[in-house]
């Protein structure tokens, strides 16, 4: 099993999104992988994406987690 941290996504319905397109972005710390979340999460959510959960392998660190900008 990977150690790595990937990031899962899902849609407006808690559906998961998959790829999206890309191949999976894997990364060796939870700092790497929220380090390119703040960077990507606007082109994520023009995609439809709308929560994010963090993954260590198979294990669910944390989410989901929405994309949408605070009320």
């Amino acid at each position: 099993m990977s150690d790595n941290y990937t990031w899962s996504y899902e849609d407006a319905q808690g559906a998961p999104m998959g790829e999206l397109g890309m191949a999976t972005v894997a990364f060796p710390t939870q700092a790497d992988a929220e380090a390119w979340l703040s960077e990507e999460w606007g082109t994520l959510a023009d995609a439809g994406v709308q929560a994010v959960t963090l993954r260590r392998g198979e294990e669910v660190v944390y989410g989901p987690m929405s994309l949408s900008p605070a009320d």
